[in-house]
């Protein structure tokens, strides 16, 4: 494992897959995984399904439901449609990981 993801799951939230270190979040209604990619020193935004598929039923769904079971597919997302608060975050997890906070604004 890269010393970088190792970094980054101690982090809130984050957890290692392979290569990459990913982490979920949710707020006012939008929902995004974010993957981190040590080699290529990336940073992919996702688009993540509602559980259920319909965002009116997110609460009901979510307590019955295990929200890491997808239900259709995630789709990337282009970096200025991410909320300023989540990329703010990221960059904040990834400096506290040692990792160059400006990989986050790199272009794939």
């Amino acid at each position: 494992m890269h010393d970088s993801i190792a970094a980054l799951v101690r982090q809130e939230g984050w957890r290692a897959e392979g290569a990459a270190a990913r982490v979920h979040y949710d707020g006012g209604g939008d929902r995004f995984a974010v993957e981190f990619y040590a080699e290529a020193e990336r940073v992919l935004y996702w688009t993540v399904p509602a559980p259920g598929g319909d965002a009116a039923t997110t609460a009901d769904a979510s307590s019955t439901r295990d929200a890491s079971t997808p239900t259709a597919t995630a789709a990337p997302v282009p970096r200025d449609d991410v909320p300023d608060p989540l990329r703010r975050r990221i960059r904040e997890d990834l400096a506290a990981a040692d990792v160059d906070p400006s990989v986050e604004r790199r272009e794939v």
